[in-house]
């Protein structure tokens, strides 16, 4: 496939066993990623939002088609090969930030770069430069506990970011937000797609899906342009 798209899937197929019978969730997905640009994907609850979002992040195995990522197909790649390839080039965004409690906000920012083997010298340098691009240069030595939801929020982002992917997925990241919390996100995004990734964002909301260059929607297992 080819390396000019940040991501790309052809005719994927993604089915569950359940018991005795066999649960079909994708029907033939085709769906190719723009570098730079944000794509939402609507969808009823249960129509599989993450289930593809998760194919795209190479977490789950597709049942027949493929999935590249910066221009390799994600199926033929062993575990490890496949978790080095996703940390240089994507990122991921979820409803619930998943920060290491334990760990200051510089120090979750940071840990993409040191999995890449950066050194923790450049690597906090570089995560304090993007806690401050997303407004939070005065909260890096908190832990996630001490910070408000927008604000863990935007240091999941810029965790997600700092190793400048090509593409970053994110899965309702306002969906656990009030709105006022959840428009700074938006702005956040808005902000950084001009420097960085580009962005797929699975969402329930309409309001945030119409603040993407493209919205598809997910219904009966195939992805198409919503109206």
């Amino acid at each position: 496939m080819s390396d000019s798209l940040a991501l790309n899937c052809r005719n994927v197929h993604k089915s569950y066993e359940d018991g005795r019978s066999r649960v079909t969730v994708l029907r033939g997905v085709d769906f190719a990623l723009e570098e730079g640009e944000k794509v939402a994907i609507i969808g009823s609850s249960g129509s599989g939002k993450s289930t593809l979002l998760n194919l795209l992040g190479g977490l789950d195995h597709v049942s027949e088609g493929e999935v590249a990522l910066a221009g390799k197909v994600l199926a033929p790649m062993s575990e490890s090969q496949l978790a080095g390839w996703r940390n240089l080039h994507l990122g991921f965004v979820y409803q619930f930030h998943h920060l290491l409690p334990e760990f200051s906000a510089l120090e979750n920012v940071a840990m993409p770069q040191l999995i890449a083997g950066v050194s923790r010298r450049e690597a906090h340098d570089k995560a304090a430069a993007m806690l401050e691009e997303v407004g939070l240069s005065t909260r890096s030595t908190h832990r996630p506990g001490q910070l408000s939801g927008g604000e863990r929020q935007r240091v999941a982002i810029a965790r997600s970011l700092i190793n400048n992917p090509r593409c970053v997925l994110m899965d309702e990241p306002t969906g656990n937000l009030d709105p006022e919390a959840a428009e700074q996100v938006l702005e956040l995004i808005d902000k950084l797609r001009e420097k960085h990734s580009a962005f797929v964002v699975v969402t329930h909301d309409l309001s945030v899906a119409h603040r993407m260059q493209r919205v598809l929607r997910l219904t009966d297992g195939r992805l198409e342009a919503a109206p």
